[in-house]
């Protein structure tokens, strides 16, 4: 059989999405941006998603902002920062995003790490603290309030390659207590975990292929009043801020996909019990040193990332898609690259991020998935069976 466990990657289309998108494709086919019949019943499905979206996080529909997806999403949040403070443990759209941008000016503070995977709020406070010294918080002018543009803190509710849950609340009140701006990457926490913490957040992005939606959809999301900026320019959709022609197709899939969430976060919860049983058999069949990432820190219940000294990541995951196991070594967005991962480098060293795999399982995986992942690193001499370990 083949087993699929790289849902943080992607999530597979559920059968309710992909008919709400059949539907729509006959239906709601139109310009949503026209004032005609045919795109105002387009223009309902993209409001209805709005709206949703917007009810779930917390929100105004009008600050809801649909985006191609997290990455997009991303970098809009980032635009117009007088400065940014960030880590290493981000995903590619926002750490590299921040180096574009300290590259044309922009100062930008990446925060040291620990071991486990979180952002420490001590460490965010001492970047706002050396950037308000600095001439930033003149152009900041203090106190964020309306149309004002900030530092900007950007932090994942749930790193991408770990699972790892940051402390958002405690970040937050750092964050706010500078007057700076609180972005959060929630892209891998919908769905799969609480979104609770994602109330002290000033903008969230998010992306529906994570939620088992269509890709090519999402949104950022934001409070506050900031003034954000666009960083393109064309038709007036999206308020000005993300020219283009809004598909309402992929508007029906992500309101599909939304409608849905509990269910999703359900089957996470049971995948839990998956992943524990994983890493179990890691310790206790291991045949080689084994690390576990993050595991010491709060994380989502799916994820697994793990290294045995002495072997590539990268090999060991084209190594098992042979024997029809889907796993990877690292963010997908850095697929195809030879760089080791940034998120692993930054709490355990370069020669961990070499040897680091990342196993996320999904509400669909059983037992069956489970099985075959771990009789094929028996296959390949990584565990022992059952039976001869200790």
């Amino acid at each position: 059989m083949t087993a699929y466990l790289d849902w943080n990657a992607t999530s597979p289309p559920h059968p309710e999405v992909q008919e709400a998108m059949r539907e729509a494709l006959s239906s709601a086919w139109a310009n949503p941006a026209s004032v005609h019949g045919a795109g105002r019943k387009a223009r309902d499905r993209v409001e209805l998603s709005r709206e949703h979206l917007a009810q779930l996080l917390t929100v105004e529909s009008r600050d809801v902002v649909l985006t191609s997806g997290g990455t997009e999403a991303n970098h809009l949040a980032l635009a117009g920062a007088v400065a940014i403070v960030t880590s290493r443990l981000e995903h590619p759209s926002v750490a590299r995003e921040a180096e574009r941008l300290q590259g044309l000016g922009t100062p930008v503070r990446f925060v040291d790490v620990t071991q486990s995977g979180t952002v420490e709020p001590d460490a965010i406070d001492q970047a706002l603290a050396e950037l308000g010294r600095g001439a930033v918080a003149a152009s900041a002018g203090g106190a964020l309030g309306a149309g004002r543009l900030p530092i900007v803190v950007a932090v994942a509710a749930a790193n991408h390659e770990t699972g790892v849950i940051q402390p958002l609340e405690a970040i937050a009140r750092s964050v706010h207590t500078h007057g700076a701006w609180l972005h959060v990457d929630a892209v891998q926490v919908l769905g799969r975990g609480s979104p609770s913490a994602l109330a002290f957040a000033d903008s969230l992005s998010v992306a529906a292929h994570k939620f088992r939606g269509p890709k090519g959809i999402g949104a950022l999301a934001f409070r506050n009043g900031r003034r954000l900026v666009a960083r393109g320019l064309g038709g007036s959709q999206e308020r000005g801020l993300r020219a283009g022609t809004v598909d309402a197709v992929a508007c029906a899939g992500l309101h599909a996909a939304l409608a849905r969430l509990e269910r999703s976060l359900d089957g996470y919860r049971s995948a839990e019990q998956l992943r524990s049983r994983l890493e179990r058999s890691l310790r206790g069949q291991a045949r080689l040193p084994l690390t576990l990432h993050g595991a010491d820190a709060p994380r989502l219940p799916h994820v697994s990332n793990f290294g045995f000294e002495g072997t590539r990541g990268d090999e060991l995951v084209a190594a098992l898609d042979l024997l029809g196991v889907h796993v990877s070594s690292g963010s997908a967005c850095a697929a195809g690259t030879t760089e080791p991962s940034a998120v692993i480098t930054a709490m355990a060293g370069l020669d961990a991020a070499r040897c680091a795999v990342r196993v996320s399982f999904g509400e669909d995986s059983g037992e069956a998935e489970l099985s075959a992942l771990l009789h094929a690193l028996e296959r390949l001499g990584l565990l022992s069976h059952p039976s001869s370990s200790a």
